[in-house]
């Protein structure tokens, strides 16, 4: 039996891309903190600002990437605090739409100057082409990571 390789650059950055998400989803609770909002509950506004008709939970789910029942418990705590609410959708009456309302969007326009503003300091001397390419470089990690993903949920069903 051979020994395993030892890991190479391309391990390194898996592990420096993880650490990034993970350093990027801490400093995003503790910006988001300022007003009481958890991470997901802002992506859930934003998503929803510019959409009038709003969106369904299913459509909010898929967007997070996050399972349908934890996407419930957030729109109900935004919706406790007047951020968003639940309508009839008048094409199937099974689905509810989520849509902001005006203390909502009031709460984005405070938001984003401040969330935009964090979102270019992140990138710091990163220049746009070489930014461009990085972001090139990501859907190809990861649609390899979902392709990956697929392929060990169909093994585990066999």
């Amino acid at each position: 039996m051979t020994a395993p390789l030892p890991p190479g650059p391309r391990y390194r950055a898996l592990l420096e891309l993880l650490r990034t998400a993970e350093t990027l989803w801490n400093a995003s609770r503790a910006f988001f903190a300022q007003w009481d909002l958890s991470p997901s509950q802002f992506n859930i506004l934003n998503l929803l600002h510019g959409k009038p008709t709003g969106a369904s939970q299913m459509e909010l789910s898929r967007n997070l990437i996050m399972h349908r029942s934890n996407v419930t418990g957030l729109v109900d705590r935004l919706q406790a605090r007047g951020f968003v609410q639940r309508k009839d959708d008048p094409r199937d009456r099974r689905v509810y739409r989520v849509v902001l309302t005006a203390q909502g969007a009031e709460l984005l326009d405070q938001i984003l100057p401040h969330y935009y503003k964090a979102a270019e300091e992140v990138w710091g001397d990163l220049s746009l082409p070489r930014t461009e390419e990085l972001l090139n470089e990501l859907h190809v990690v990861s649609g390899n990571a979902e392709r990956i993903a697929k392929y060990a949920a169909g093994a585990q069903k066999a």
